[in-house]
């Protein structure tokens, strides 16, 4: 036999959960062509594989990549730490299907400027992203904030019926086109107004096309589960399953309670289709939130518009500086961006190793000081995570960030180290891949990755991206 690539003798995580196994994997075309003692075969390229574990390219559920996959291709952010597929479109916002009169509203502005969104369906979309051939594949979510963005006057008050109707339409014509579903991002002030029941009526469209509703919920502090039942309960209506966007509880006086987050969302999973993604870190990051200004932690301030000679340092520092009260600093500095010091260890753990659990990364690409997730979440669950708290085992670990992934969203032929499977791999050293990136100094590649494989083809290796870039856009439920 004669093969494009063959891997030899590699530890094989092959994203099922399943225990790890030494074998050789042969790559014809984009796909795994044979797996086994491959030791009389021939192949183009032989890559040595010993003492190094191959797993499925690692998949993103929750990022903000939307327009970055186009503007900065290369990817190298994620295609630096194994990450093989992105999902865009999440917490309510999307570069697609948008048609900004102005500025971007918060958040959306998190994803580009005015000039950014180009996009005024889900194919011109799709088209660019086919166009721009970035190193990643790429699957989007719909956000419900773009298409209320799209309708409305006014952003903070309900969808009038009209209005519902006009979005309905564009979700509707946004799924036939290969849309994956609809997110939600209902903490943010843009999508606050919106009652259970607008969500509900989009959320409705999504069942005919197997699509799925993914919600940064209405809040993640103290009324928590009284906002997961409000997401499972337009799952249930819609007859969709939900994916609640980085699960954690949110806030000093909230610490601990994931015990009873977890609870109720395992008590929901005996009777609905339910799961969560999460990023492995104590810190979120988002724009600054009036609303989450508080002492309790530390705010670090990412980026600011009207004072960007304050970025870089924590919003305490600023309000000293000013001698301002925190939420008079936090208001002189919008629009801004922030890092919250406001989650627990134990909860981030406990939501980690849940069942229920894939991993995320919510990285920020456009921020200039982002949170290292951005760079480091993949190779911190396994080096930091898996390998040295032990936390679950290397192929649970892999499972969260690979074949989970790819079944909960309906990525055919992803996620799993099969024959037939698309050819996403990562090679990596299981005794030193770990995280570089860090608060102080974010923007750091991972170590421990030796190469990455996009559909067949070696798209990162010494540390460098392939000037070849083969990842694609992937149409919900395609194959």
């Amino acid at each position: 036999m004669q093969f494009d690539t063959v891997f030899r003798n590699v530890q094989v995580v092959d994203g099922t959960g399943a225990e790890p196994y030494h074998a050789d994997v042969a790559i014809s075309g984009d796909r795994i062509a044979a797996i086994g003692d491959l030791a009389g075969c021939q192949a183009t390229v032989v890559i040595d594989g010993d003492g190094k574990a191959l797993a499925p390219g690692f998949i993103d559920v929750h990022t903000h990549d939307d327009t970055n996959v186009i503007r900065y291709p290369d990817c190298l952010a994620k295609i630096s730490q194994g990450v093989t597929s992105v999902i865009v479109g999440n917490c309510g916002i999307s570069a697609s299907p948008a048609v900004l009169a102005g500025d971007p509203p918060d958040p959306m502005n998190l994803l580009g400027k005015q000039a950014d969104f180009q996009y005024p369906t889900f194919t011109n979309y799709a088209r660019a992203v086919e166009q721009a051939a970035p190193a990643v594949n790429v699957a989007a979510l719909v956000g419900h904030t773009t298409l209320r963005n799209n309708e409305m006057d006014d952003l903070y008050r309900a969808a009038t019926p009209l209005e519902i109707q006009a979005m309905k339409a564009r979700l509707r014509e946004a799924m036939q086109a290969g849309a994956l579903g609809l997110s939600s991002g209902l903490a943010y002030a843009s999508a606050k107004q919106a009652p259970t029941e607008e969500v509900m009526a989009l959320a409705e469209e999504l069942a005919a096309f197997g699509g799925i509703y993914t919600t940064h919920m209405r809040t993640e502090f103290e009324e928590i589960l009284a906002a997961m039942e409000e997401a499972f309960a337009t799952g249930r209506h819609a007859r969709v399953p939900v994916v609640i966007s980085h699960l954690k509880c949110a806030g000093a006086g909230n610490w601990g309670r994931t015990v009873e987050v977890l609870k109720l969302m395992e008590a929901t999973s005996q009777h609905q289709d339910v799961a969560c993604d999460c990023y492995p870190y104590s810190a979120s990051s988002s724009t600054l939130d009036l609303n989450q200004v508080t002492d309790d932690f530390d705010i670090f301030i990412t980026w600011s518009e009207a004072l960007p000679e304050q970025a870089g340092k924590t919003l305490k520092q600023i309000a000293d500086e000013m001698a301002l009260p925190l939420l008079d600093a936090a208001k002189a500095l919008q629009p801004a961006g922030a890092v919250y010091h406001c989650m627990d260890e134990a909860d981030v753990e406990r939501v980690l190793k849940y069942r229920l659990t894939m991993v995320g990364s919510d990285g920020l690409p456009n921020d200039p000081h982002p949170h290292p997730r951005l760079w480091g979440a993949f190779p911190r669950v396994l080096g930091y995570y898996s390998r040295e708290r032990q936390l679950f085992s290397l192929a649970q670990a892999v499972h969260k960030m690979t074949g989970m992934s790819a079944r909960r969203f309906g990525l055919a032929d992803r996620g799993e180290i099969r024959e037939g499977a698309y050819a996403d791999l990562v090679l990596f050293d299981p005794n030193t891949i770990i995280d570089v990136a860090d608060f102080a100094h974010p923007i750091a590649a991972a170590k421990g990755i030796e190469q990455v494989m996009v559909n067949g083809h070696t798209s990162y290796l010494n540390g460098e991206v392939s000037p070849q870039r083969c990842g694609r856009f992937l149409y919900r439920q395609q194959r």
